[in-house]
């Protein structure tokens, strides 16, 4: 059962762009995500397990970490995207925000204010009360409808994890549907939280299957910090998501993200061993060669240098935001991820 919905118009005061970059005769859009690693507001929530993140907390997370984090933050989606588009990804999934607040303040941020993204969230049942967002740049793409989209995770023990963002929109010109993600933790162990993750899978195949019996050839993106690899049960079995361009109309997803992964490429690193946690999915359609509509070009980690530790233990590591419970002023203990897609 969906909790709520957020419904737009189809009519719209911004017109939706077409500039985006064209290069040796082809235009150019990214699609990005990024887990941006407890983004709190720095004010105690009563509501919600955050108090280490407050200014009281363990962490010290004061007014002054928090402008820090945001501009670390912003600095990152500013960049993402650029190589092919100037002007920056047109839609960013993220994971890890508390609430609007902290929204708010990144996408108004002066890296970030000019490109006027909004953004759609909405509260979960998360305990520390991190949630999914989608940023996006109005210009680009028109939100017609987003929802939450709850994951029961009982069977398995457990309670309700993190929603599924569902947002319907246009994306210069093509219909698409964006789910954003963020599947259960590994805690515990991998092997014991697997069925908690194959769970939130079997919710995400479900809503995908629903999409596509209802619009046939859907243009649909899953995105998330799905805390499996590519190769990992609950993605390639559960939720069907193939490598193979050629089998891939066979399947729901395609995912473009085996190669990475095997070829020793990974979001975040523990214990010298890397994850490719943070994934972006394509339905089918998004391999067509058919005129006139966007497809698939292809998929990029955001690993910039600036990004990583430069020494120590840790070199070549994410340089996160705390080192324990102090602040290093560092970006998030993941690599964004980028899809690039083509007309």
């Amino acid at each position: 059962m969906y909790r709520r919905i957020l419904a737009v118009g189809l009519l719209w005061s911004l017109p939706i762009s077409l500039s985006a970059q064209t290069h040796k005769g082809s235009l150019f859009t990214a699609i990005a995500f990024y887990n941006l690693e407890n983004f709190f507001n720095p004010a105690d929530n009563p509501d919600t397990d955050d108090e280490d993140f407050t200014t009281t907390g363990s962490h010290r997370y004061t007014e002054e970490v928090f402008r820090q984090k945001t501009g670390n933050m912003a600095c990152v989606l500013s960049q993402l995207g650029t190589d092919l588009c100037p002007e920056g990804a047109s839609v960013i999934g993220v994971c890890e925000v508390e609430d609007d607040y902290v929204l708010k303040s990144l996408v108004s941020h002066p890296l970030l204010s000019g490109r006027h993204y909004r953004f759609i969230r909405f509260d979960g049942p998360d305990k520390r009360g991190i949630n999914v967002a989608l940023i996006y740049r109005p210009d680009a793409f028109r939100m017609l409808q987003a929802r939450n989209v709850p994951v029961d995770l009982r069977p398995a023990g457990g309670g309700f994890t993190r929603d599924i963002l569902w947002v319907t929109g246009i994306l210069r010109g093509d219909t698409v549907h964006l789910l954003v993600n963020h599947w259960p933790s590994r805690s515990g162990g991998e092997a014991e939280s697997a069925p908690k993750r194959a769970l939130a899978a079997a919710e995400a195949k479900q809503l995908i299957a629903t999409i596509s019996s209802k619009q046939p050839g859907a243009r649909i993106i899953l995105m998330g910090d799905l805390n499996d690899d590519p190769v990992s049960p609950s993605v390639a079995k559960v939720l069907g998501a193939t490598s193979r361009q050629d089998k891939a109309g066979a399947a729901l997803l395609y995912n473009p993200w085996v190669s990475f992964y095997e070829n020793g490429y990974g979001t975040l690193c523990h214990n010298d061993h890397w994850n490719l946690f943070d994934q972006i999915l394509l339905s089918p359609a998004w391999l067509s060669t058919e005129s006139g509509h966007w497809q698939f070009y292809k998929a990029a980690v955001f690993d910039k240098d600036f990004l990583k530790t430069r020494s120590g233990r840790y070199r070549g590591y994410p340089h996160r935001s705390y080192n324990g419970n102090r602040w290093i002023n560092g970006y998030s203990d993941h690599f964004p991820t980028i899809v690039y897609i083509t007309r």
